[in-house]
């Protein structure tokens, strides 16, 4: 039998290094000062898209689906999903149960694909509705607590007025404690005032417990250089950043795509290796839809399927390394 080269050993094991999944290459994260890294205790940046509110006559539960999860995560290179499991609006949770599935489908399929996902509480009041954020992610901690590929979106984006200290603070105390009394290590991303933007308010009143990251979401036509100084300003105290959403477009998902402003975000992105997910999943007519109305839910998905929005996604992803310098 004739042995290998040295440089024949190399390439095979290169070979199988990129093929590994995300979850195989990192496997569980955790956060390390003011950066989230991997089961080698290396910096990781995770990328992918977000989809749309799940909820139940939006049109956009038709994206929640394994095949989709498979697309993104084959033929686009993505890391992560992000499950937007709409929760207070018409047709959320409250309102219809079947979102809680959609949202299990998605976490069964990124487990299934060994790319990672958020299951995301996605509202702007969760502090009215604990008992219920109580009791689902128990039941989610119950279902995945053992995977690493989960991560604990706790709050979408509270609103402008809702203080960090005296409201969503305490609200997250308790459902980070009903968490972890089932899954004791899992990451888990808290959301901040005015839409997930303060994170340097959340800076200087921090929650207590390992694992924890703090919310930052921008769009990239309305939120610039002032929202990027906010970020500074709360890494610098050691405070662990998660985009859990972001928008090419205006904040409130229309406009055009600022290409030039969203290559400045995935600069700074990069350069404090900040993992992300884009909004959204979805074939709305509005500029933050990846895909044009109309749009198969499953994929794959070619370039006339595609927004700018959704080519610039793509684009972003093909050339994105989890690996951080």
């Amino acid at each position: 039998m004739k042995r290998l080269t040295i440089a024949a050993a190399l390439y095979l094991a290169s070979t199988a290094a990129s093929a590994a999944t995300p979850v195989e290459q990192h496997g569980a994260l955790r956060t390390e000062g003011n950066r989230i890294v991997d089961q080698h205790g290396k910096p990781v940046a995770l990328a992918g898209p977000s989809f749309f509110w799940s909820n139940t006559g939006w049109g956009q539960e038709k994206f929640y689906n394994a095949d989709a999860v498979r697309t993104f995560a084959k033929d686009w290179n993505a890391s992560i999903v992000r499950a937007a499991m709409g929760v207070d609006a018409k047709g959320g949770l409250l309102d219809d149960p079947a979102n809680e599935a959609r949202a299990e489908a998605l976490a069964d399929a990124a487990i299934a694909n060994g790319v990672y996902v958020i299951i995301d509480w996605h509202s702007h009041h969760a502090e009215q509705h604990t008992d219920q954020a109580v009791a689902f992610f128990q039941r989610m901690a119950k279902k995945y607590g053992k995977t690493p590929n989960v991560i604990y979106e706790l709050y979408n984006e509270p609103l402008k007025d809702v203080s960090w200290s005296n409201t969503i603070k305490p609200y997250a105390e308790r459902v980070i404690a009903a968490i972890r009394a089932i899954d004791p290590d899992n990451l888990i991303v808290v959301g901040t005032p005015t839409w997930s933007q303060d994170v340097d308010i959340a800076a200087k009143d921090p929650l207590k417990g390992t694992n924890l990251a703090y919310t930052l979401h921008f769009y990239a036509g309305t939120h610039k250089q002032d929202l990027r100084n906010k970020a500074d300003a709360a890494l610098n105290k050691g405070l662990p950043l998660f985009v859990s959403e972001w928008g090419s477009v205006n904040a409130d998902g229309n406009g055009g795509v600022d290409t030039a402003e969203t290559m400045r975000w995935q600069d700074y992105l990069r350069q404090h290796c900040l993992s992300q997910a884009q909004w959204a999943a979805s074939d709305r007519n509005e500029g933050a839809s990846l895909f044009k109305p109309g749009t198969s839910g499953t994929g794959p998905w070619t370039d006339a399927d595609l927004t700018d929005s959704g080519k610039l996604l793509r684009r972003i992803l093909k050339d994105w390394r989890t690996t951080c310098r």
